[in-house]
């Protein structure tokens, strides 16, 4: 996967910007859109900030749609390859594409549990979590209240931005350490 410097997509137009960032928020590219009226970036963080500041200070009902847009964990649109791509590596890396029957069985009846109760899917950032932290969340979680659930998606949807635009634009420290490397310097 390509990944940009902050000095890259400083210098993108509105257009390129959506292209490479429109999917960091599920099949909800209006986050993107939003954030690039920030431009010009002074660092990654200020970027993850404008995706959050976007999310936080956008409508309940843009907020709602967007939490609806994730799938499901282990869910169809999983098996079935119909979701973004960083999603699908992303529950891959937790093990959510290797699970037996009994465990997607699991998956789907805790999924319709918690979208009976809540109105949305279960929101979580995987990246770094086993299918068993999962399944505990996804337990303990079931007994919160929708409100307290529905900010706690927004602020796994801000945690899925983070991870996600740390693997597309490099961070800053690592370029600085780049430029005055020896091997650099010696061309």
């Amino acid at each position: 996967m390509r990944t940009y410097t902050i000095e890259d997509l400083n210098r993108f137009s509105q257009h390129d910007f959506i292209a490479v960032f429109g999917g960091v928020a599920e099949h909800s590219p209006w986050v993107a859109r939003a954030a690039f009226e920030h431009i010009p970036f002074q660092s990654r963080q200020a970027l993850i900030d404008a995706f959050a500041k976007t999310l936080q200070t956008a409508t309940t009902e843009a907020q709602l749609a967007l939490i609806r847009a994730h799938p499901d964990l282990a869910g169809k649109a999983a098996r079935a390859g119909k979701m973004e791509k960083a999603s699908a590596e992303e529950q891959a890396g937790a093990g959510l594409d290797q699970l037996t029957d009994a465990e997607y069985s699991r998956f789907t009846e805790l999924n319709e549990e918690y979208k009976s109760t809540h109105g949305f899917p279960f929101i979580f950032a995987v990246k770094g979590a086993t299918k068993h932290q999962i399944l505990e969340a996804f337990q303990q979680r079931l007994q919160n209240s929708k409100d307290a659930e529905f900010a706690e998606a927004l602020r796994q949807i801000c945690r899925i931005f983070r991870f996600r635009l740390e693997g597309l634009v490099q961070d800053e420290a690592i370029q600085e350490v780049a430029r005055h490397s020896p091997a650099r310097n010696a061309q």
